[in-house]
């Protein structure tokens, strides 16, 4: 199991980053894992930018300080603010028509544990209108966590978002950003670890995360810049 740590200079590079590692997987038949703390940011998701709104959405993200990506995986908007915590597991995979139910769930679960270890009793599911609905979340005072997957001919990226902390203002972002798009949205069903009183130390969380997705035995090594 291959372990990345680590975020590229630039918001396009570290797009890259998680592109080029799905790529490798498929290619080598080894495991990757990557937990990493986005620069801060609001990734719209491709449902997002075919809406006629997503241009008035782009400029509210602005307006509050935020840029605006679009990721390859499925879902609404995220927003990152820098203590904001992205997470993925990439698998190889010989069958693009199974296993999909199987990955989600494995990582749901792992990152639930996670959150137990770091003093936030995660629960499954999300209040109503939440950011980046699905099913596939934990929550604890609000919305932790929510999971998405994209699989290609040869590999699964299961990859989510856990707020750490700055609920308040990622509910406000999202709350403009969403009213842009005509996606109900309520900020106060934005969760995160210091909101249930849990661990918000950038260190333990990383760490906690990584064993939880990678397990014990792993190398690591960091993001090369390019």
């Amino acid at each position: 199991m291959r372990v990345v740590r680590g975020v590229a200079d630039t918001r396009t590079k570290d797009g890259e980053v998680t592109r080029r590692l799905t790529e490798q997987v498929g290619e080598s038949g080894e495991p990757a894992v990557r937990v990493w703390r986005p620069e801060r940011q609001v990734a719209f998701g491709r449902r997002d930018a075919r809406t006629g709104g997503y241009e008035a959405a782009r400029e509210a993200a602005r307006e509050h300080g935020f840029a605006s990506v679009e990721r390859s995986v499925g879902g609404r908007a995220v927003a990152y603010t820098g203590t904001t915590v992205a997470f993925a597991r990439v698998e190889p995979i010989a069958d693009i028509r199974t296993g999909l139910e199987e990955r989600y769930e494995a990582m749901v679960s792992d990152v639930q544990r996670a959150c137990w270890r770091l003093g936030a009793p995660a629960q499954r599911g999300e209040p109503p209108e939440s950011f980046c609905p699905g099913a596939y979340s934990l929550q604890y005072r609000g919305k932790l966590a929510g999971v998405a997957q994209r699989v290609t001919s040869n590999a699964a990226l299961v990859s989510g978002v856990l707020v750490v902390e700055d609920h308040r203002e990622i509910g406000r972002v999202l709350d403009d950003v969403y009213g842009a798009l005509g996606v109900p949205f309520d900020p106060q069903s934005v969760g995160s670890l210091e909101r249930a009183g849990a661990t918000t130390d950038p260190v333990e969380v990383l760490s906690e995360l990584e064993t939880a997705l990678a397990g014990e035995t792993y190398r690591t090594e960091s993001v090369r810049q390019t």
